[in-house]
């Protein structure tokens, strides 16, 4: 009996033995030291690094709503934020898919964080000039567009659709806003009306007209890949006449891109009908450094009986001799336009490297005259 009892007892001692060692063998050992650094970089984008003791993978949420934390390639992972806020980033360090710790970091992004702040810098034209009349301006300092100002709506169809330029926006209303003395003409990627991309095009048609003058318009541009900004005249008469025998004044036009003579570079062009046959003629000019996204800069024309001479911060660049009869369209009056465009026959399609918003921020537009 003595002996039954003896073996029972190694038996129990052994099974006891075992199971502790099955619990040892089954027990996962969790990461530890997790150590997480935020970094903000251009246009909204933020990059998470990370590191910790015994981690075999990592997932990361960057705090958007209903977002999930996803599964990060290495020890980074980074994301483009598109709107101003706080956000929370946590960061989990995985053993295996349910064993985990977590930590996390707020981060803040601004307006000027996801390159659609308004600077300060940049050149400032004079309120008068010799031998000229200060005879309409717009300082944008209210909270909506002045009656001076109409929008077109939509995409242009079906008379003009895509604008006759194949461009890719929807016109709203929305897209404009009025802030701290600025017009703000936002071009944002999103699905309305058909279109994934909206914006805005407002003008004076109607409302004001201009023969002869200078036209100061001081402005910061856009940017990007499929951006195309544009500050413009067309001819009153156009709904009579048609395009182009009404005649274009652009005033300032930039074809977004990070090449060279894209987002540093802006165009001066007329258009106009010269004896049935369409005509233009065009000139730019260069930063010398930066992008006009940088900073405000001054755009220009002097308009008179015999030419028109574009100016960038009071500097001419481009002219037209405009007294062949071919170009009597340039003695008529002409309204103003502002629009930003999303793709089209020059720029070509945003791409991956096309951050959105963009916007066109407009600080004022003068008009002078001779005395």
């Amino acid at each position: 009996m003595m002996k039954i009892k003896m073996l029972f007892l190694l038996i129990m001692a052994f099974f006891v033995a075992s199971c502790g060692e099955e619990e040892k063998q089954d027990q996962v050992l969790l990461p530890s030291n997790l150590q997480i650094s935020i970094i903000k970089e251009t246009n909204g984008s933020v990059k998470a690094s990370f590191i910790a003791v015994n981690a075999n993978f990592f997932r990361v949420n960057f705090g958007l709503p209903n977002s999930t934390a996803e599964r990060a390639t290495g020890n980074s992972a980074s994301f483009t934020y598109r709107e101003p806020g706080t956000y929370t980033i946590t960061v989990q360090a995985h053993s295996t898919e349910n064993d985990f710790i977590s930590s996390s970091q707020s981060v803040t992004l601004t307006n000027e964080d996801l390159g659609i702040g308004i600077p300060n810098a940049g050149y400032e034209s004079p309120l008068s000039y010799d031998g000229y009349n200060l005879v309409w301006q717009d300082e944008f300092n209210g909270t909506s567009l002045s009656g001076d100002w109409v929008h077109e709506l939509g995409d242009g169809c079906p008379d003009l659709c895509g604008w006759g330029n194949r461009e890719l926006q929807f016109y709203r209303r929305e897209n404009t806003e009025l802030k701290d003395g600025h017009l703000i003409i936002k071009a944002i990627q999103e699905s309305v009306g058909g279109k994934n991309f909206t914006s805005s095009r407002i003008k004076t048609q109607g409302k004001k007209s201009f023969t002869f003058g200078r036209f100061d318009i001081r402005a910061v541009l856009p940017k990007g890949q499929g951006i195309w900004p544009a500050i413009w005249m067309l001819g009153d008469n156009i709904t009579e006449v048609g395009w182009p025998a009404c005649g274009e004044i652009d005033i300032m036009e930039l074809v977004g891109g990070n090449a060279n003579g894209r987002d540093n570079t802006v165009h001066g062009t007329v258009h106009w009908d010269n004896n049935g046959q369409y005509a233009n003629f065009g000139g730019s000019v260069a930063l010398q450094q930066g992008i006009f996204n940088d900073k405000f800069h001054v755009f220009s024309v002097i308009w008179d009986e015999s030419k028109i001479v574009w100016l960038l911060d009071n500097v001419p660049y481009h002219q037209i001799d405009t007294t062949p009869q071919a170009l009597d369209e340039f003695r008529k009056p002409h309204f103003f336009i502002f629009n930003v465009a999303v793709g089209g026959n020059w720029p070509g399609s945003p791409d991956s490297s096309t951050n959105f918003p963009q916007q066109m921020v407009v600080d004022y537009i003068r008009v002078f005259q001779k005395n």
